[in-house]
């Protein structure tokens, strides 16, 4: 119920109560929420208060409508922190989610001209890999990988079939990873992006690219990944100096 004496606005006093329940699971994922009739009832307020918490939540993407058939809750969003270097799949796993990859494409290759100088090459080859990564068998990410091979001149297929890359430096080398540098942009889905992740084409994704860096200050990947936004958000904490 709503406390109609409370300086909080009633559609937001909705919003918040509809949110508990979604995390309480009494509104499921995927499942209808009750009409603007009946949640006008239950909260014994006017049908336009209940539409403004309604539409706030959907444009807020925790809700979607569909015509003809009402709200439903939209599913869970990942979140992920942008403090630390973590992996995919060391992220799904502090989730309790299970990660596993697709690896479409692995070879040695030249680097392209902006790769060449992000990683500090010339004439030397690099792995590229192309992936698509999941979560509990949904596909979150399609990610491409450069390595420079000079660093890492062992690593083969089977390697990234049964290990996090990151894993793999720290338990298999002498080398550590330090620090990266990573910047996000949104973007809209072309086909050979949304197919993979089970999108429809225009829609929207987020696109991040992450150089990483040793404890040498070299740097030793440029990974671009295409994410569904549907399905992830990043969070930042911040403080003012």
């Amino acid at each position: 119920m709503v406390d109609k004496e409370s300086p909080l606005p009633m559609y937001y006093q909705i919003e918040e109560d509809i949110k508990k329940r979604i995390d309480e699971g009494l509104f499921e994922a995927g499942k209808p929420i009750p009409s603007e009739r009946e949640l006008s009832e239950q909260y014994e307020v006017s049908r336009m208060t209940v539409r403004q918490a309604i539409s706030n939540m959907v444009r807020n993407r925790l809700l979607y409508r569909e015509k003809g058939r009402g709200t439903f809750v939209a599913e869970k969003k990942f979140e992920q922190p942008l403090e630390g270097v973590t992996s995919f799949s060391e992220d799904m796993k502090r989730r309790g989610l299970s990660p596993h990859n697709e690896l479409l494409l692995f070879e040695k290759r030249k680097p392209d001209e902006t790769t060449g100088e992000l990683l500090g090459l010339e004439a030397e080859d690099v792995y590229y890999l192309k992936r698509i990564r999941y979560a509990d068998g949904e596909p979150m990410a399609v990610e491409e990988t450069f390595i420079p091979v000079r660093l890492f001149p062992e690593l083969t297929e089977k390697i990234f079939e049964e290990m996090s890359f990151y894993e793999y430096i720290e338990t298999k080398t002498d080398v550590s990873i330090h620090r990266a540098r990573q910047t996000i942009e949104a973007g809209i889905a072309e086909k050979e992006e949304a197919e993979p992740l089970a999108i429809e084409e225009g829609a929207a994704i987020l696109q991040i690219e992450r150089i990483g860096y040793l404890t040498t200050g070299v740097p030793f990947e440029r990974n671009i990944s295409t994410y569904r936004s549907d399905r992830y958000k990043f969070i930042s904490d911040m403080y003012r100096n």
